[in-house]
This record gives C-alpha cells, structure tokens and sequence, in this order.
C-alpha cells in the first residue's frame, strides 16, 4: 500500500479522533448520533466530512448555520495523516520483538489510540481510562505475535509501569501536598509497557521525562506557567512511546550511553 493510501486512511481515522476528543469528556456516544454541528445540530453531509476538503470547501463554516469550524479539526486530520505516514517508515527490529513484516500495521492502531490521549489531555488534563484499557489489551494481543514470553515480559512491564508511577504519585502528593502525576499518567505507562516492553517503555519514560521537564521548567521561567500549576504530562509520554515504537530502545540507550562518555 503507498504511503498516499495510508495518508488517506490516517487522515479519515483523524477525522474519527476529532469526534472521539470532543465527545468522549462530554460523555457522549462516539458513535451515534452521527456527526453533526455542536451550534444548530444539522447532521454532516457526507461530501461535508471529508477530511480536510470538506473545511477548505466550508470554508470553515457550517453550511447550515454558518457557525465557524475550528481549524484545529483539518489541522488533527493532518497530523494523523503524518503520523499514519510516519508508522509505516518504523525501523527494522524496532517494535518489541516484533517481525519486521507486522510493524508498519501494527503501529497504526497505537498511534490511533494515542492521538486521542494526547488532545483529550491536552484540552481536559484528563487521560480517559478506556482508551488506556483498550489499548493494554491490544498491545498485549500484538505481543502474543511473538509468544507467551513475549506477552509475559510485556505484561509484566506493564504492571511495574502502572505501579511504579502510582507510586511516585503518591509520594509526590505526599512531599508536594498536591497531585504532581495524575492516575491517567500511570494507565498511559502500562499501555506503553505493553507495547513496548520492559525496556522499551523504560526508555519511553526517560523520553518523557526529559521533554517534560525541558517544556515545563521553560514554561514556568517564562511565567506562562504559574509555580503550582498543573500542565499535561500523558503527551509527553505518548511522545516517548511512539518514538521507541518507530526506532526501538537500543538506539535511545546508545545515544545516551554516548552523550554521558560511558
């Protein structure tokens, strides 16, 4: 399949993500009623839905009550699209033991899952715990490609992930006197540790840390952040997992190891 195919998909699953990171907070079925506009609540027309066309023709407005579409929704099916593109060019030997056959397809349904975490928690400093469900049994299920030891070490990465950050939380909660990870951090942790194994989500979390830590301090010298302040910590451990995922550990561990002189 090119990669415009898979372009195309992406950007009708972001499509699908922008209705998913709008209703889910709202509790809302993703499923029915069918798209519709949050202002007068005509439904979509089908030529109205298409990804990114459907906007630039709308000209950003509903056709029925004119009421302006965010350009965030284009801009979602855009990313999507890019990171469908980006699944397909994952290196050999990169995905948790994975054969190299199966990696371009089965990153397509993480990074699915992941986007969403990654704009609800944005919006809301909120993980939903089904999609962190949802998506340890499916890593778990894509593991098992590679046997009951594949899917013991995932699953047991997993849970350590899963604890190890309640852990710290509630340490943290106890030092600090305020939540500094929230519970939705830790589920995003064991879904990476499905994925990515024992070693692949350890590197995945240094990954998150570090971005963390460099966006947060930067964010809070500036005053755009206020000392106390909560600021969404699951993107940038959805950003951990999916670079691990697309290059594996080994190469994270290397570039550190080298950067230390050890």
């Amino acid at each position: 399949m090119s990669l415009l195919w898979i372009a195309l998909l992406g950007a009708c699953v972001g499509s699908f993500t922008n209705v998913v990171v709008w209703r889910l907070p709202r509790q809302e079925s993703v499923v029915f009623p069918g798209s519709h506009c949050p202002k007068c609540g005509h439904s979509i027309r089908w030529h109205d839905n298409l990804p990114v066309l459907g906007w630039l023709l709308l000209r950003g407005r509903c056709r029925d009550c004119h009421a302006g579409i965010s350009w965030r929704y284009p801009a979602v099916e855009v990313l999507s699209a890019g990171l469908w593109m980006s699944a397909v060019l994952v290196w050999p030997g990169a995905g948790a033991g994975l054969p190299d056959l199966w990696l371009p397809w089965a990153g397509l349904p993480l990074i699915a899952l992941l986007l969403p975490l990654v704009l609800i928690d944005l919006d809301h400093l909120w993980l939903p715990e089904p999609l962190c469900r949802w998506g340890v049994v499916l890593g778990l299920f894509v593991s098992s490609v590679g046997g009951v030891s594949a899917v013991s070490t995932h699953l047991i990465a997993s849970v350590l992930a899963l604890l190890l950050l309640e852990g710290l939380s509630a340490l943290a909660e106890r030092l600090l006197g305020q939540p500094a990870l929230g519970l939705g951090d830790a589920k995003l942790a064991a879904l990476g540790g499905a994925w990515l194994g024992p070693g692949g989500i350890a590197a995945a979390m240094a990954i998150a840390i570090a971005a963390g830590a460099a966006v947060g301090g930067t964010a809070r010298l500036s005053g755009r952040l206020g000392p106390r302040e909560p600021f969404p910590f699951g993107p940038f451990i959805a950003l951990g997992i999916w670079l691990v995922w697309l290059t594996g550990p080994m190469w994270w561990w290397s570039e550190w190891l080298m950067l230390l002189g050890v």
